[in-house]
């Protein structure tokens, strides 16, 4: 979760700065903090979801690794 959390505030200025690049803005408005955090939440979740799925991966990945070396 504290990576989802970083990682999606991190994402939030990246985001912001591919929109700088692509548009040829100089400069760009959040919107205020209502805006910063719902994309925040957005992309917390997007990587929660991501990293969980990750773990389960190697979770099985493991299972699967000891099952086979007993054989």
């Amino acid at each position: 979760m504290t990576l989802a959390g970083i990682g999606g505030f991190f994402l939030v200025f990246i985001e912001a700065y591919i929109v700088l690049i692509l548009k040829g803005y100089h400069t760009i408005d959040l919107g205020g903090i209502r805006p910063f955090v719902t994309v925040w939440a957005m992309n917390f979740f997007l990587l929660f979801s991501i990293f969980t799925q990750i773990k389960f991966w190697h979770e099985d990945k493991q299972l699967s690794d000891e099952t086979s070396t007993e054989r």
